[in-house]
């Protein structure tokens, strides 16, 4: 009687997995060529819990991750992974100013309300990921982005904490797109809501 126990188990938590949707949704994804190389625009529909709201005005700062990867189809041999960028943001709330805060590396916002804080949180605008000096080949890449609330860079009880509530996770798949370089910047339109996303991971 253990066994078939154990199997029901196995498929709840499996039918659970694969029936929760993202909790971020990747929009209007594009590189723009500028100065240094490209940069990359990405609009993101995603909202708070109200343990992650609790947790923030209760003077817990969180952290969300932007991931960008680009690589290099290779039918010889395998994928080349051609760069790996990584930015993060820190959201904070300040109980005396009873401000919001958004702060990467040393540059920082405030903000009134929560809302208008995760407004900005929401539109990645003019992040240079790819450098003029890559020197990218005339060549189709495969472009992948996506965005996350870090954990790991959390105290460790709400790491803890994060395991067993659904309240904590906030993140993407990899919203992936054909880049080449030196063509008009790519615009890669919104998947339908009533078929999933061509090549997504879960």
């Amino acid at each position: 009687m253990r066994l078939p126990r154990f199997l029901l188990a196995i498929v709840v938590v499996l039918a659970a997995t694969f029936a929760h949707a993202d909790d971020i949704e990747v929009r209007d994804v594009r590189l723009e060529p500028v100065d240094e190389g490209y940069a990359l625009q990405a609009d993101f529909a995603f909202d708070f819990s109200p343990r992650l709201e609790e947790a923030v005005r209760g003077g817990v700062a969180l952290y969300f991750a932007y991931e960008f990867e680009l690589t290099r189809p290779r039918w010889y041999w395998f994928d080349e992974k051609t760069l790996v960028r990584r930015h993060t943001v820190k959201l904070s709330y300040h109980a005396l100013s009873r401000q919001f805060r958004l702060a990467a590396g040393v540059v920082q916002q405030s903000f009134a309300t929560l809302e208008e804080a995760l407004a900005v949180l929401r539109r990645l605008c003019g992040w240079a990921v790819v450098d003029r000096t890559v020197g990218l080949q005339d060549a189709p890449y495969d472009a992948a982005v996506r965005m996350r609330l870090d954990l790991g860079l959390m105290p460790k009880p709400f790491q803890v904490s994060a395991l067993t509530s659904r309240e904590w996770r906030l993140e993407s798949s990899w919203r992936r797109f054909v880049f080449r370089p030196g063509t008009t910047p790519p615009v890669v339109p919104e998947p339908r809501r009533d078929e999933p996303e061509k090549g997504a991971e879960k």
